[in-house]
């Protein structure tokens, strides 16, 4: 299927790795002129140049943190004017609320909410005028399935969803639409973060987490990075106008319920 958006522009935070990276890669596959975001220069660079070799389409990069006014200010002075907006932020190490500060949950929510929800202030309007706008939220199956260990993930993505399903009927009149993906296990840096975080509760080996972690899942396995960035591009197409504020599992039917 030609996804209809080759010559689009893309921003795509936390692209340099993991599932930003695969959202980065697919998008570029079909021709969209993509910048990836991230902290790290060293990582930027390796991933724009492998995803440009792979792709045949140039990628720009730039070091930029969602959670600081400079950080995205630094990412729309790269791509000013993105028909095409990729919010993605690791989410923070599994713990017991008990524990956390207002530090804590003030850095949870600039990451995983008020970053995510700055840049969409300041580039929607943008997409309203020129009548096209994709924006993909990478949040997490938590939002549905909430775990006890991810309170910070739960509370502040929840947040985020909830803003955009306002905002995402208003837009979609214009041809911009917002929508979220909600991933549950995949085989990431993120997910090898997670499990080290709960060595330490459950008395178990990484190895043994891992394992079980994959294999409990109805699929039987992690998902693979390049499904979700698969879906991203599909939901940034030019054939999904009529598809907005939803949040869209990809969990491998990890989720129980019915709705």
């Amino acid at each position: 299927m030609d996804l209809g958006i080759q010559g689009r522009s893309a921003l795509v935070f936390g692209g340099s790795r993991g599932m930003g990276r695969a959202c980065a890669l697919q998008l570029s596959q079909e021709g969209v002129l993509v910048t990836i975001a991230a902290r790290t220069q060293t990582t930027l660079e390796k991933a724009a140049a492998e995803i440009t070799a792979q792709t045949g389409t140039p990628v720009r990069y730039v070091v930029a943190n969602i959670t600081t006014e400079a950080g995205r200010d630094a990412a729309l002075a790269a791509c000013p004017a993105p028909d095409i907006l990729v919010n993605n932020a690791d989410g923070p190490e599994p713990g017991d609320f008990r524990t956390w500060t207002l530090d804590d949950w003030h850095q949870a929510l600039d990451s995983m909410m008020l970053g995510p929800i700055e840049m969409i202030r300041r580039t929607v309007d943008g997409m309203v005028e020129r009548k096209f706008g994709r924006i993909v939220n990478i949040v997490s199956r938590s939002v549905k399935t909430p775990q006890i260990e991810l309170g910070l993930s739960n509370g502040a993505r929840s947040g985020l969803v909830g803003f955009v399903a306002g905002l995402a009927r208003q837009t979609v009149r214009h041809n911009v639409t917002i929508n979220n993906l909600l991933p549950g296990v995949f085989a990431t840096d993120a997910q090898r973060r997670h499990i080290e975080g709960m060595l330490e509760d459950t008395g178990k080996t990484f190895d043994q987490l891992w394992e079980e972690r994959g294999s409990n899942n109805p699929a039987g396995r992690y998902g693979r990075a390049e499904e979700l960035g698969a879906l991203c591009a599909f939901v940034c197409s030019a054939h999904t106008g009529y598809i907005t504020g939803q949040s869209l599992l990809i969990d491998g039917g990890g989720y129980p319920g019915t709705f």
